[in-house]
């Protein structure tokens, strides 16, 4: 009997036998590579003695043509409700209004911490020498910094309004004809954020916990992401972490928590990849770093996503990449990203063994050089195959 997922007074999801996870299609290629993730996703459960309720939901151009709205109330609710959900990659309302239905849906459940595990895959085509290096967590925060700011319009009469103020007030030397942008970065935000990357750094083993940022320039915003983060660890987890000052950089059986500036960041997970492990930092440096990364093990077409709420028990694990319209329809394009995603929901339900053995799966089937045209393109002696194709190898391997 199909049941809703629930939060319990343990501060644990409480899954039952055939739980209800809401689905979003997805716009574009959603239509190819939902299909196919669900197809493995399925198969995997289903070897465990596990079964989805799987309800869909509309978002997107689907639910604009439909019921005439790009986010329905009852989308919402019906995350809400059932706690953990799934989704494709959406279309952004061209004009005014939503700024953008993934962030929308990040904010309204607030979805707080943007969950990216880069890793490689063996046999994945890589512009870099050692992609096996790669295996990082980024815990990028959701909810403050610029995708959260605040924007006025150069020339208009709000941005003459806010200069005058910025001038006047607070001594700012704002240039006529700027626009201007704020970005809310607070205490509570970014201490929930690295509290959720400690956690599981420490759940899992992992060796440390980096604090990216931009701090040397900006010093209250991602200046205080940092301090807070040190913060943090002496007033919570002085037993189990310490902080790279307090320590000099000798940790001993404790987790090192450490930091780096968000620029160099980007030049060492290149040059020093073993250096990192899980990654916490502000939402767009997470932005930056999680393409990145991507891009050394495969790119976005393969690199999975979740945006969670430990507290509360909401997350919604999503496809990272866009909609790609030109290939929809066509049952061409890697289902990866969103099959990944489901791994990590798998993995977050408590179902490990379906998860490891889709992975597994996902390996032999690259391995075999049985790949969509992404990577076929890039490596020798592979077989070219559909989406779906690639869903149906990836089952026979499970």
């Amino acid at each position: 009997m199909a049941e809703t997922i629930t939060m319990g007074p343990d501060d644990a999801l409480h899954v039952p036998a055939e739980p209800i996870i809401p689905f979003i299609e997805g716009d574009g290629i959603g239509v190819d590579i939902w299909p196919a993730a669900k197809l493995v996703l399925d198969a995997a459960a289903a070897k465990y003695g596990h079964r989805v309720a799987w309800k869909e939901v509309l978002a997107g151009q689907k639910a604009f043509d439909e019921v005439g709205s790009w986010l329905p109330d009852e989308t919402v609710e019906a995350f809400r409700a059932h706690l953990i959900g799934i989704k494709g990659p959406l279309t952004t309302p061209i004009g005014g209004g939503i700024r953008s239905l993934n962030v929308a849906l990040r904010q309204v459940l607030d979805l707080y911490v943007c969950l990216r595990p880069v890793r490689w895959f063996d046999g994945v085509p890589s512009p870099v020498r050692h992609p096996e290096l790669v295996d990082m967590v980024i815990f990028r925060e959701n909810t403050e910094d610029v995708y959260a700011g605040y924007e006025v319009e150069a020339g208009t009469p709000e941005a003459r309004k806010l200069m005058t103020f910025l001038r006047e007030e607070m001594g700012f030397p704002i240039r006529d004809g700027s626009g201007i942008g704020i970005k809310p970065i607070s205490e509570m935000g970014s201490k929930r954020l690295i509290r959720a990357a400690i956690r599981y750094a420490l759940d899992r083993g992992r060796k440390s916990v980096t604090l990216v940022h931009k701090g040397n320039i900006q010093k209250f915003t991602e200046g205080a992401f940092r301090a807070w983060g040190y913060d943090l660890v002496r007033e919570e987890f002085a037993e189990v972490a310490v902080g790279w000052d307090d320590c000099d950089g000798k940790p001993g059986d404790k987790l090192l928590v450490k930091d780096t500036i968000a620029d160099i960041t980007l030049q060492q997970v290149l040059t020093r990849a073993t250096d990192f492990d899980v990654i916490a930092t502000t939402n767009l440096n997470g932005d930056y770093l999680s393409d990145a990364l991507a891009a050394q093990v495969g790119g976005i077409g393969i690199a999975p996503g979740a945006n969670i709420n430990y507290v509360t028990g909401h997350g919604i694990f999503e496809a990272t990449h866009g909609t790609a319209p030109k290939y929809a329809g066509q049952d061409k394009v890697n289902p990866g990203s969103l099959l990944l995603s489901g791994v990590l929901m798998y993995e977050h339900l408590g179902w490990t063994d379906a998860a490891r053995d889709i992975v597994a799966a996902l390996e032999a089937t690259i391995a075999a050089k049985i790949v969509t045209y992404d990577f076929a393109r890039q490596m020798d002696g592979a077989t070219e195959v559909k989406c779906s194709e690639f869903a149906a190898a990836i089952v026979e391997r499970l």
